[in-house]
């Protein structure tokens, strides 16, 4: 009987325990978010840089606001599908740039437009001239994922270098440029723009106090049912 007892105690907080180091856990996580948040802010506030030693840091580059030239190579535009906007259906226009006297490709997503079976686009309809400026953030791309469809030559599913640079015959950057700057072609012939990434803080620390608040029932609990073993012996 004693041995129940102590059970009945010591069950509940070591589940508390288990609890509470969960709760410091989401709360380490919820730190990390914090400075995370922090970088990505300053980082998407700062003034563009140029691409010069940016493309090729796929860590240090995630997310850093920069500004290059060069012609849209609209002849290897490629369509990435299944990107849903407010509930509707689209897809991505990744339109490379070539820089002058660079034989390495920058893809760029120019932005969403609306496609009924997410698929396929009027490619033609969405074109922004030649000869480009254009500023953006930048976000490292897989090295390696699933193959690309072979019977569709300008659809991708999942983007990643590889087998894009198969694709398009042409070395490929490992970071790709979210196109964010104005054009002056009509707002009609213009992809729409992806938003710039959200900065919120997660779920993290009411997942803490919901651990924390299980370590509290637990300890109650276990004192109320350490006294009920006690009242019956």
């Amino acid at each position: 009987m004693r041995a129940k007892r102590l059970l009945a105690l010591l069950i509940p907080l070591a589940c508390a325990a288990l609890f509470v180091r969960l709760g410091v856990w989401q709360l380490a996580r919820h730190q990390e978010r914090v400075a995370f948040n922090a970088g990505l802010a300053e980082r998407l506030a700062a003034a563009p840089v140029p691409l010069e030693g940016q493309a090729s840091d796929t860590v240090g580059a995630r997310w850093t606001q920069v500004t290059v030239s060069g012609f849209f190579r609209y002849d290897l535009e490629q369509i990435h599908a299944s990107r849903i906007s407010s509930g509707s259906p689209g897809v991505h226009l990744l339109t490379p740039l070539e820089r002058p006297g660079h034989d390495t490709l920058l893809v760029v997503t120019r932005g969403w437009v609306y496609s009924a079976d997410a698929s396929s686009a009027e490619l033609p309809r969405w074109r922004e001239g030649a000869f480009v400026t254009i500023s953006g953030y930048l976000v490292p791309m897989p090295d390696s994922g699933p193959p690309l469809p072979e019977d569709r030559p300008t659809l991708i599913r999942s983007l990643h270098r590889k087998a894009l640079e198969t694709r398009l015959g042409k070395p490929v950057y490992p970071v790709q440029l979210v196109m964010t700057s104005d054009s002056a072609a009509r707002a009609d012939s213009v992809p729409r723009r992806l938003p710039l990434p959200s900065i919120d803080m997660g779920p993290h620390r009411s997942y803490a106090a919901q651990w924390f608040a299980f370590a509290i029932i637990a300890v109650v609990g276990g004192i109320v049912l350490f006294r009920r073993t006690r009242g019956s012996i």
